[in-house]
């Protein structure tokens, strides 16, 4: 039986401990007093020094501790914008739909039918069936947004420990059977690129228009990046 002092006061947890198997978090973006901003490079947040120093040393940046309430208190604006990551294989990559009001969620599917609560798990979730319409009923927060999550370590210091990269972004989800067919291609620990990449166009009616979205592109299998395949 383990110890469960801190479901009672969790602000009472030392910052250095961690609440998964991770060792820090990367960010395609931030909130600025409540208004969301896509970031052009990498954010990376840790709790552990030692972890914000090396990331500081790969990839830029200065560490600085934060007011955050939160584990990962220390955060590094990086000067990266891509960084060669190491991934299990397809189950490093998880995804589902969600739509929160505030804390609480309130639709859980996986864009057919309901994952939770365990009294509606499996009962069609009433999702549109058309992207576009999936599309608008996030934007106006009638309907759910994806919930992507990626776990990997970093292919210049492997050893450093496991990261999560988390996103609601569309044109990852549009993606990821891609991804997941890459890396069963693979078979195994396979070396990829995660970047965040600028999209510019101009509509037909003369508006231009520009995004940052995260891109992941599996590259080859680890063992053969070790061994300089």
């Amino acid at each position: 039986m383990a110890l469960r002092i801190f479901e009672t006061d969790p602000d009472a947890m030392p910052k250095g401990t961690f609440s998964d198997d991770t060792v820090g978090r990367f960010h395609s973006g931030r909130s600025v007093n409540g208004i969301p901003e896509a970031l052009p490079e990498w954010k990376v947040t840790t709790g552990d020094p030692e972890v914000a120093a090396a990331i500081a040393q790969l990839m830029g940046g200065q560490p600085e501790e934060t007011e955050s309430p939160n584990e990962n208190f220390i955060e590094i604006m990086t000067a990266a914008k891509r960084v060669k990551v190491v991934l299990s294989g397809s189950g490093a990559i998880t995804s589902d739909m969600k739509l929160w009001n505030g804390n609480v969620l309130i639709h859980h599917c996986d864009g057919v039918e309901f994952l939770s609560p365990e009294s509606d798990k499996g009962i069609e979730c009433g999702c549109p069936r058309l992207m576009e319409d999936r599309k608008a009923n996030a934007k106006s927060k009638r309907g759910p947004s994806p919930s992507i999550q990626v776990m990997f370590r970093l292919a210049e210091d492997y050893d450093l420990g496991l990261f999560r990269f988390q996103t609601s972004s569309w044109k990852l989800a549009e993606m990821l059977h891609e991804i997941s067919n890459a890396l069963d291609k693979v078979g195994g620990e396979a070396l990829a690129d995660l970047f965040i990449e600028l999209v510019e166009y101009t509509t037909k009616k003369g508006r231009d228009v520009s995004y940052f979205k995260p891109v992941i592109k599996v590259v080859k299998s680890w063992n053969d990046a070790v061994a300089g395949a």
